[in-house]
């Protein structure tokens, strides 16, 4: 059991927080490429984002796994994403430390978004069964390069007006 739940239920809740936070996170990018100011959808981003990695260090695993390294390095991104928001108010070097971190974890949920579906979906699971097949690493190759590029793209072009 993990929070009371058993470890089924909790799965399928840090699933569904994990695409909650994918979902809003891909309805943010838009916003913050025409620079405008974060708005109800960026908290909840940040919100199920944060969550998707806390939930994560409560699955029953003895070692420190690949996933929780990835929950360590989202949630030192996801930091400095909130320091730059409601700390600095984007005001300087925060906008675009905003820009770049929140992009960032964005990625790593879209990563393992990526891993799971390669374990997981039977019809995905059969193209790349150890993940070292080429199916995998290029989808992973396309995934980094579209998100190098956004981040980049987003860094640019983000310059709403500091936050008061």
């Amino acid at each position: 059991m993990t929070l009371g739940l058993p470890l089924y239920e909790f799965t399928l809740l840090h699933v569904a927080i994990s695409l909650v936070a994918i979902l809003s996170g891909l309805l943010v990018l838009p916003r913050m490429l025409r620079s405008e100011s974060p708005g109800w959808l960026t908290h909840v981003f940040l919100a199920t984002t944060v969550l998707t990695s806390v939930t994560g260090f409560l699955f029953p695993t003895p070692e420190f796994t690949p996933a929780k390294v990835f929950g360590v390095l989202s949630l030192v991104l996801l930091a400095a994403s909130l320091a730059a928001l409601y700390v600095f108010r984007l005001a300087g070097p925060w906008r675009w430390i905003y820009a770049s971190t929140a992009v960032a974890a964005l990625y790593l949920n879209c990563f393992v978004l990526v891993v799971q579906a390669f374990q997981k979906v039977p019809g995905i699971a059969e193209l790349a069964p150890t993940q070292t097949e080429p199916p995998f690493q290029i989808a992973q190759g396309v995934l980094l390069v579209l998100a190098a590029y956004i981040g980049y793209r987003t860094v640019k072009s983000f310059h709403p007006v500091a936050l008061r």
